[in-house]
């Protein structure tokens, strides 16, 4: 899987019930914006199915699958064990047999039991076989801090998975891109790790069904700006916009960019900013060492090293398990940490 450019991406099924999804324009919260995105997909495709720890009457943790059960029944919603190995060797088989699961697993420190199915199998099947089997299973993982959340409940472990060949990654920041992301996810014939930041969950914004915006692994600018370019995914989007906003009140203008894709990267518009700006900060709540964030910033340094008035910086959690609800504050990339780096990068 080329881990630069962004691969051709099937279309999600665009054939919907009339009633599997708002109307056309309608403000909703990320969390049921993903409710939405996963009823238009059982809808569009009987193959569609969804797994996991209390998701069916209960509706999840986050209620994200509240209702969808009662209107599939249980053989497209079903309840699994509390055993995440086992709800993923169960949706690898079911790949195999022709459908497309989606596994949620409850929080991001639970994924780590099934990381063996997930690394050493899943990721690598379709490689095993030459391209002859697809294995197109969704793992829905809401992560991050911002919820003040014990050990195991708040934790970043996208490197983990961009790190592995064979794994898409994506992680919405916006209700609109919930809705169509988690749709293109369900439709891709290669497994995707669906990272949903926790934090967002009770955001509100507007939905539109009638088309999406970008494809699946494309970033997005979502603010212009001329001095310098701020990056970031996830819950750390909205950070790097209170940045941003602060920073024109001292008369430097950020452009924020939304990677949105972490596995592969779409680094046209990075590059196409960093080349106008001269300079950039990238933004995550993971520990810094051999991250995301360390992969970006060496890909800008190497692409775009003659239009760079200043080193790529890095702002991100420590590199320390993520800790106890009252250190949140401390561990986290806040707007303050980001307008000193944004400082730092305008001095040189």
């Amino acid at each position: 899987m080329d881990r630069i450019a962004a691969p051709t991406q099937t279309d999600a099924p665009q054939t919907e019930r009339a009633d599997a999804a708002p109307a056309m324009r309608e403000t909703l919260p990320f969390a049921k914006a993903l409710t939405a995105g996963m009823r238009a997909a059982l809808a569009a495709d009987d193959h569609v199915l969804l797994m996991g720890e209390d998701i069916g009457r209960l509706g999840g943790v986050f209620r994200v699958t509240e209702g969808l059960q009662a209107e599939f029944g249980e053989r497209r919603v079903l309840d699994t064990p509390l055993a995440e190995s086992g709800i993923l060797g169960t949706a690898i088989g079911l790949a195999m047999a022709g459908f497309r699961p989606v596994c949620e697993i409850q929080f991001d420190g639970f994924v780590f039991p099934a990381f063996d199915q997930i690394t050493s199998q899943l990721a690598k099947l379709t490689n095993r076989h030459e391209g002859a089997m697809s294995f197109p299973v969704v793992i829905r993982i809401p992560y991050g801090g911002h919820i003040g959340a014990v050990e195991h409940h708040q934790e970043s472990p996208e490197a983990y998975f961009t790190h592995t060949p064979g794994l898409r990654v994506v992680s919405p920041s916006t209700p609109n891109d919930a809705y169509w992301m988690i749709q293109d996810a369900i439709a891709s014939n290669d497994p995707v790790v669906f990272l949903e930041p926790k934090a967002k969950y009770w955001l509100k914004g507007e939905v539109d069904t009638t088309a999406r915006a970008l494809p699946l692994h494309a970033s997005r600018v979502v603010r212009r700006g001329t001095d310098v370019t701020l990056v970031g995914h996830g819950a750390m989007v909205t950070t790097l916009l209170q940045a941003a906003a602060l920073a024109e009140g001292e008369g430097t203008s950020c452009e924020v960019i939304d990677l949105r894709s972490l596995s592969p990267v779409d680094y046209g518009p990075i590059l196409d900013s960093v080349r106008r700006t001269g300079r950039m900060v990238y933004a995550q709540e993971a520990p810094g060492f051999t991250s995301l964030g360390s992969e970006v910033a060496a890909t800008v340094m190497e692409k775009a090293f003659f239009a760079l008035e200043a080193p790529v910086l890095r702002v991100s959690g420590f590199d320390t398990p993520f800790p106890p609800a009252k250190l949140e504050g401390q561990y986290l990339p806040d707007a303050d940490r980001i307008l000193e780096a944004v400082d730092r990068a305008l001095a040189y």
